[in-house]
């Protein structure tokens, strides 16, 4: 396992809110370079095909939409150790195949990298392509969350490309490759 720090976004584009981490992903990948360099995946559905990811890098920051009885658009930084305990497993086949990979680490008895889930609670999970706009008022406040989880604890820095690509740009992307 490399000292190395990952950012992984997952979840469906096609279920509305449910892909907000795969957008939050892009965005940081495409409007921020980072330093020490971090890398940025795209993890969209893969779940346990992500095993790989939890095998390379000491530290892993799982993007995600949380199903979380609380108000759309909270934020949780949540310890993987404690995933189970918060109903992350009862979402979409990619949280069990995230936790699945965990296990499977365990179970081999290989070094499981610190790991966290930085999620946000949707609005709405449904077929649709986008975001709601709830989670699009939350947009900034998610992506200035994580920025400041890099900074404060794993002393990553960041710095903003002069011209950003928008949300609704990245969104549009994603409609029209």
């Amino acid at each position: 396992m490399r000292t190395s720090i990952a950012i992984l976004g997952i979840g469906n584009i096609l279920e509305y809110d449910d892909g907000i981490a795969v957008y939050a992903a892009t965005y940081l990948k495409n409007n921020f370079t980072f330093t020490p360099c971090i890398d940025i995946i795209n993890g969209d559905v893969e779940g346990i095909h992500l095993l790989n990811i939890f095998m390379e890098y000491s530290v892993v920051l799982i993007l995600d939409a949380i199903a979380i009885s609380d108000a759309p658009g909270s934020i949780y930084c949540i310890p993987s150790s404690e995933l189970s305990g918060y109903g992350l497993n009862s979402g979409g086949a990619h949280e069990v195949g995230v936790l699945q990979c965990l296990d499977i680490l365990e179970l081999l008895d290989k070094p499981l990298p610190q790991s966290f889930v930085i999620g946000i609670v949707p609005h709405t999970v449904k077929m649709c392509l986008g975001i709601t706009p709830t989670l699009t008022d939350a947009f900034d406040t998610y992506i200035k969350t994580i920025l400041q989880i890099l900074q404060q604890q794993y002393h990553v820095t960041s710095c903003a490309h002069p011209d950003l690509e928008s949300l609704e740009t990245i969104i549009e992307n994603f409609k029209n490759p």
